[in-house]
């Protein structure tokens, strides 16, 4: 594979929109591995090469969130935990459990996400009750996502930003702003292993990283600014989009 100008620009332009999707709906990757693989880098390589640009958006977005007084860290720090421990255990059961069932229901479960969103027009409208405590969403929708994430990946962004929103009941906005933090620490512990295993193009990286990290930063400003009249529809778009992707790598179309 020959990494000219061109084939970089591509690549981080492929990202910058990806990370500006992503901090919002969630998806990214579904610009940013089929633009790996497009360019010639291995399967393996090209999902280990994903997740460190991906580290780039949603740290970018998880920081705008911060500091813009969006997510309190220190309520969630046991939700970073056992996210961070779910998704390490993930990248390490991937290895020993076959996903091919996993497979064939994703792709019903992201459309049931889309739907709900689509047919619950006042969901995440305003903060409602909450139904769980905070450390039962830690040891249940960190976990069990953050696992997921470290096992699978894709709509991550998405079942984190229904739990907080169903569970913990924030509004849509603050769910997304949340569900971005929790997503980057899946992120980055899925990343560790990758590392570990040497499965990285570090130089595509870190030029896919760089236009990630414009993009999450754009997208979460488009959260903070234009909420749910933006949130709602982009996940719902890429829900739909997910699903359709996945039952064409399935063989179904």
């Amino acid at each position: 594979m020959e990494l000219t100008f061109d084939v970089l620009a591509l690549l981080f332009t492929a990202a910058l929109v990806a990370g500006t999707i992503d901090a919002i709906a969630g998806g990214g990757g579904l610009i940013t591995i089929p633009a790996l693989l497009a360019v010639g880098v291995p399967p393996a390589m090209a999902l280990g090469t994903n997740k460190l640009q991906a580290c780039g958006g949603s740290f970018s977005a998880s920081l705008y969130f911060v500091r813009q007084k969006a997510v309190e860290i220190k309520q969630i720090r046991l939700l970073i935990l056992l996210t961070f421990v779910g998704a390490s255990l993930g990248a390490i059961f991937v290895q020993m459990l076959d996903v091919e069932q996993l497979k064939t229901i994703l792709p019903f479960l992201v459309f049931i996400i889309g739907g709900y969103f689509l047919f619950s027009p006042s969901l995440g409208d305003e903060d409602r009750k909450q139904r769980i405590s905070y450390p039962l969403f830690a040891f249940t929708a960190a976990l069990g996502v953050g696992f997921y994430d470290g096992m699978f990946g894709p709509a991550t962004g998405s079942f984190f930003t229904l739990a907080f929103v169903l569970l913990l009941g924030f509004n849509l906005t603050k769910g997304v702003a949340h569900a971005k933090i929790l997503n980057f620490t899946s992120n980055f512990a899925s990343l560790i292993f990758f590392i570990l295993g040497g499965a990285i193009l570090w130089k595509v990286g870190f030029v896919m990283l760089v236009g990630q990290f414009i993009g999450g930063n754009i997208g979460a400003r488009m959260v903070v600014t234009k909420g749910k009249h933006i949130i709602r529809p982009l996940i719902v778009t890429m829900s739909f989009i997910m699903v359709c992707k996945m039952l064409w790598d399935q063989g179904y179309f």
